[in-house]
């Protein structure tokens, strides 16, 4: 069986592969690159930076947009070099990683997706969110941390490459996320033939064993900031269950580990784009500032959605 995504990106050549919602979710689209590598497709990366990117002494090609190469100075957080250099020891010789600063509004962010498309000749956009809230649309009451998931998705969406998508994964990870209202958008997105399809992702895969050996890599380099999101999947993909803690940021809050977490989910970037109720509040922004401010104006003249927030089961 072949998973409608999957037979889209057959005809892909080359392709971008954009962490969403900043910090490590770039990690997340790690299974994609290895099973687009074995396609001998061409795949550049590109995450939202919660990196000071103006102390890296990178390249920047375009405002707010930092190339990733062997001369960054060094830097206590920096997930996007960690990658560019975890890759070369898989043997790609020259990685193409960028970085967006995270002050970015939609104008500049778009613009700086545009020239990845023209520098790399790019086909195909593949926005990856390590969680599940860049699906909800703003008039839920719980949306978990949308607003940079949001400013990604509504970026890229306007930035006019030949086909994009949006991969989600981890399921029930976020705190103040309501879950009833993000399944309804999702068979909303599935009733509109937006939904491409789902897979898990198990340890025993290439694609999963790739992915976990990048977790670990990571949590060996930034044993102070390790991702909560990625070490939640990895546990579940080792079959940990519950209230399971492999780091230190979650003590105190209760996890809920869970086959559920390892499952990608895949969808069409500009129909979910097309869903988001703030939209046009944001579109002119310039800054984070100004995103940040509309998005929040019309969060708080938006009616919330008038459904249950927990799931009946």
């Amino acid at each position: 069986m072949q998973l409608p995504i999957f037979n889209r990106l057959a005809h892909s050549r080359r392709v971008l592969l954009a962490g969403c919602g900043g910090g490590y979710d770039v990690a997340s689209a790690i299974p994609l690159w290895h099973y687009l590598r074995a396609q001998g497709k061409i795949v550049v990366f590109a995450n939202l930076s919660f990196t000071q990117l103006d102390f890296t002494d990178c390249a920047q090609p375009s405002p707010g947009c930092y190339r990733i190469d062997d001369t960054p100075a060094p830097m206590p957080y920096f997930p996007e070099k960690h990658l560019y250099d975890w890759l070369k020891q898989q043997g790609e010789t020259a990685p193409q990683i960028y970085a967006y600063s995270n002050r970015l509004g939609v104008q500049p962010l778009r613009a700086a997706y545009r020239y990845l498309r023209e520098e790399h000749r790019l086909d195909t956009l593949i926005l990856v969110d390590g969680g599940t809230d860049s699906l909800m649309r703003g008039d839920e009451t719980g949306v978990g941390t949308l607003v940079e998931d949001s400013l990604s998705v509504i970026a890229a969406a306007g930035a006019d490459y030949p086909a994009a998508y949006l991969s989600i994964n981890a399921f029930g990870i976020e705190q103040g996320l309501d879950h009833y209202p993000l399944l309804h958008n999702i068979a909303d997105l599935t009733a509109l033939g937006a939904y491409l399809g789902s897979h898990s992702l198990s340890a025993d895969m290439p694609e999963g064993a790739a992915y976990l050996d990048l977790i670990h890599t990571l949590n060996e380099r930034l044993p102070s900031h390790k991702s909560i999101i990625n070490n939640a999947i990895a546990s579940a993909m080792r079959g940990a269950f519950g209230d399971h803690h492999s780091s230190a940021r979650t003590r105190g809050s209760e996890q809920f580990i869970n086959p559920l977490m390892p499952l990608y989910w895949y969808f069409d970037l500009n129909a979910v784009a097309a869903c988001l109720t703030f939209r046009v509040a944001v579109e002119t922004s310039q800054n984070m500032d100004e995103y940040l401010a509309a998005y929040l104006a019309a969060r708080a003249a938006q009616p919330r959605r008038a459904e249950r927030r927990d799931l009946p089961i």
